[in-house]
């Protein structure tokens, strides 16, 4: 198992919120609010990094900097 951090981004979109991971590829999500928005892109993220590691990809780790910078981040073990 190996603990991952990046680095999310939530911003208001119209009547929903929209999240992604900019250090994943194609992980972004969606919620009527905030919070759903947060949980939503956990789940995503989470399923984003298995996918990667079934597929032999490697995982991106966000600079150490980046993350102490960044308004938001999420944190999980896989």
């Amino acid at each position: 198992m190996k603990t991952y951090a990046f680095r999310v981004v939530i911003e208001p979109d119209e009547d929903r919120f929209y999240a992604e991971i900019p250090a994943l590829p194609d992980c972004h999500s969606w919620g009527f609010t905030y919070e759903e928005a947060l949980k939503n892109i956990k789940e995503a993220a989470e399923l984003c990094v298995e996918t990667m590691i079934e597929d032999g990809q490697p995982i991106p780790e966000e600079d150490a900097q980046t993350l102490r910078n960044a308004p938001m981040t999420l944190g999980f073990v896989v």
